[in-house]
């Protein structure tokens, strides 16, 4: 790559990520209230809108080859986000926090799992580069995952079988009393002994709950940026787009916690995604292997360099099916639901003569 990465722009990254979870929290959300669906669209456009700014300035700094691969992955993690507001819905009603104090839950949680994928990515990057044959291993766990998707949706979810939940109940105490007397509060003292509230519960199992979540995530878009970039593109790459997927998603959150139901069918198009990049990053390892190993000629695949790198699917096909694949899914769910609210139960039925 032409363009060369420093540390100081990891540095200004984190600065601006700092700067906008302070804005967001201790200024325009500084009190709790349930907010309005006006509200939280606006929150969204706003969030996806920064995105497409950053988007925009890398394409120009860096060319449109690295945009439309962080363009990509950022669509991943966007959709993969989605899942994430299915369970914390259940997660939520199980714990029956109103929706005033789910907002700072959200806030916290989302704050840890900025350095969970932190770790995740620079981990998986390492990995690749040094074991090269772990590409094909994430490939297949990214079918299995997919496979998994297909057979149950993300609204099946025990948050009671949390095996975090289940150890925090026997390790610390816990108050008996419920939101109206702590509010949003993580800690109290009762009785001169520090207690943790149902609050802090929520974000012990949003918190461990994001580390499954990122368990798929992060191989997924590992799995659409090329091998051939230097590793600290790729985990540039990676860890932005998806810290840009997640700072939106608690405005996501409230803007499609009441309607989760309409998108029965998202789950099917998440399993295309993560089967598509699964298949993606198996079917080029073994292109490149074959081409190295001379056990097919060049010559089949001519854009495919083993030695430089180059993607056995292009980027912007890539794209395209992802995109694709949840529209059609998110299509398909708002037609069969329209089509169920206006289609009678059944044909009239006719009256028993007596």
């Amino acid at each position: 790559m032409s363009v060369e990465l420093h540390f100081w722009h990891w540095i200004e990254f984190g600065a601006l990520v700092v700067f906008l979870l302070t804005l967001d929290l201790f200024v325009f959300h500084k009190h709790d209230h349930t907010p309005s669906l006006k509200e939280s669209a606006w929150w969204t456009v706003f969030w996806i809108s920064l995105a497409f700014v950053f988007n925009g300035a890398l394409w120009y700094w860096a060319g449109h080859e690295v945009g439309s691969v962080w363009l990509t992955g950022y669509l991943i993690e966007k959709a993969l986000s989605m899942d994430n507001i299915f369970v914390f819905v259940v997660i939520f009603r199980f714990f029956a926090i109103p929706l005033m104090y789910q907002y700072r839950v959200l806030f916290w949680g989302i704050l840890g799992a900025v350095f969970m994928r932190l770790l995740f990515i620079v981990a998986g990057v390492e990995l690749i580069d040094r074991f090269d044959w772990v590409i094909p291993v994430f490939g297949a766990f990214l079918i299995y995952t997919a496979f998994k998707l297909v057979r149950h949706s993300g609204t099946e979810v025990h948050p009671e079988n949390n095996v975090v939940l289940r150890t925090a109940r026997r390790v610390f105490r816990i108050t008996k009393h419920d939101h109206r007397e702590h509010g949003h509060a993580f800690f109290i003292r009762e009785n001169d002994l520090l207690c943790i509230t149902p609050m802090f519960l929520v974000l012990l199992v949003i918190e461990s709950t994001d580390v499954v979540f990122a368990v798929d995530s992060v191989p997924a878009v590992l799995g659409v940026i090329p091998s051939s970039y230097p590793v600290a593109w790729r985990a540039f790459i990676a860890f932005t787009s998806n810290v840009f997927a997640i700072l939106g998603l608690r405005a996501l959150y409230f803007l499609l916690a009441g309607v989760v139901d309409l998108f029965r069918y998202l789950h099917y198009g998440l399993a295309g995604v993560l089967g598509f990049v699964g298949l993606k990053m198996m079917a080029e390892y073994t292109v490149k292997l074959a081409i190295h190993e001379a056990w097919i000629s060049q010559a089949w695949f001519p854009w495919v360099d083993p030695e430089r790198g180059g993607h056995l699917v292009p980027t912007w096909v890539s794209l395209l099916t992802i995109a694709l694949l949840l529209i059609v899914s998110m299509v398909a769910s708002v037609l069969v639901v329209r089509h169920e609210q206006h289609d009678p139960a059944g044909p009239p039925s006719e009256p028993v003569e007596k």
